[in-house]
């Protein structure tokens, strides 16, 4: 149900042919020299996803005691992904000029304050002034993929991007399984365990993070629209606008589903949640490798957003639990695949110099999605519990159509 996935191994070539050398005068950084500092950035993003995951199950059923409904929880969600989606690009036109290790430093000690806060709200306001301060910290990633590809080879950019979704893996297999552990404690124990988590992540980084090498410093950084007005990095993110927009409906109303539907509470949610998480790590941590071997993007993300779109128009249509853990298994499939397969297309999109904002604005079409998706599912789960399933289903056959205009092959249509 998260996002992406993580590990460290080295992982085999795609192929002779299918990807070319990097242009002439680029640094080739061997193996050798980018294994190290991927180990510690890959560890440095696990542990930040954890705590996010700590909070996932557990959130949706204190929000309701509190008061919330559909709607006003995907206002929640929606508030979180506005403060991500503005800061976003910010953070990597920052690390674009100031460097990477400062704004992952700064974003992950934010983050820890932010659980804190939430630990100890005591209403639905404080729960929403936390979350949106949650969000403003929680727009590293763009970071986070920058950082590889200031490290790794256009060869070997693919495998270590599908590392970076198996980190979105391994957190979202840990963190809701230790918050379900801990929900019945109390919800406030979750996120503070969060906070504590976040802050040791935090001392972690500090000591042992390390900026990767810098060619030469950017004369400027792009602004959003400079980035959209390549037309590759344009389809790009639009394509993951809706691809996002689609995955937000499972994922903001999934907890109330099972909640209202099969009688969960968050600890059962929470356990659901680490057999996707299970299921999406394994394939983006070891799957990735052999299909990046044998495909090239483009049909990765085409089969992903299929299996997708499949999976959610079949999730409301399930009877029983067991018959549900089948369209659940596909959709974590279909993700596992599509998503670090979009993410590497856009990489290739980016020159040297303005991968943090080309970066940041690709993730800022997510978080984009997160600040209309949640609301929209909200309102449309009070109505009919199925119908943002079917949305979902709905948005992934437009991506479907708008990736077979992708370029593939690193721009070759």
């Amino acid at each position: 149900m998260g996002a992406g996935a993580k590990e460290a191994p080295v992982l085999a070539s795609p192929g002779p042919g299918r990807h070319p050398r990097p242009p002439a005068g680029r640094p080739r950084i061997s193996a050798d020299r980018s294994r190290a500092p991927l180990a510690i950035l890959f560890s440095v993003v696990i542990v930040d996803l954890i705590g996010f995951g700590i909070v996932m199950p557990v959130l949706p059923f204190w929000a309701i005691d509190l008061g919330a409904d559909g709607w006003t929880y995907g206002l929640i969600q929606s508030s979180y992904a506005l403060a991500q989606f503005l800061l976003a690009p910010v953070w990597g036109r920052v690390s674009d000029r100031f460097g990477r290790r400062p704004v992952l430093l700064f974003t992950i000690a934010g983050t820890s304050a932010s659980l804190a806060w939430l630990g100890l709200a005591e209403s639905l306001a404080g729960i929403f002034a936390a979350r949106i301060l949650a969000g403003g910290f929680a727009a590293n990633v763009s970071v986070a993929s920058a950082y590889i590809t200031d490290v790794t080879d256009e060869e070997e950019r693919t495998r270590w991007m599908g590392m970076l979704g198996a980190s979105f893996g391994v957190g979202f297999l840990l963190g809701p399984a230790i918050g379900g552990l801990l929900a019945p404690y109390g919800y406030a124990v979750p996120m503070l365990a969060a906070a504590g988590l976040a802050a040791l992540n935090f001392v972690f980084a500090l000591f042992l993070l390390r900026e990767p090498p810098r060619h030469h410093p950017p004369e400027r950084s792009l602004g959003r629209l400079e980035v959209l007005r390549e037309p590759a990095v344009r389809r790009i993110c639009i394509t993951y606008l809706f691809f996002s927009l689609a995955v937000t409906q499972l994922e903001n109303m999934f907890p109330l589903y099972m909640k209202d539907a099969f009688g969960f509470d968050a600890r059962s949610v929470a356990f659901l949640l680490v057999a996707m998480a299970l299921l999406m790590g394994g394939i983006q941590g070891g799957g990735m490798r052999a299909l990046a071997a044998r495909f090239s993007e483009k049909p990765l993300v085409l089969t992903g957003s299929v299996l997708l779109a499949t999976a959610f128009l079949f999730v409301p249509l399930a009877p029983t639990v067991a018959l549900l853990l089948i369209p659940l298994a596909v959709s974590a499939v279909g993700r596992a695949i599509a998503q670090p397969s979009l993410m590497s297309l856009v990489s290739f999109e980016a020159g040297q110099d303005t991968r943090g904002a080309v970066m940041g604005t690709y993730q800022s079409m997510a978080s984009l999605a997160r600040i209309f998706g949640p609301a929209v599912a909200g309102f449309l789960y009070d109505l009919n519990l199925a119908w943002p399933f079917w949305l979902a289903g709905l948005l992934m056959g437009i991506v479907v159509l708008q990736s077979r205009g992708l370029r593939d092959d690193r721009g070759n249509p």
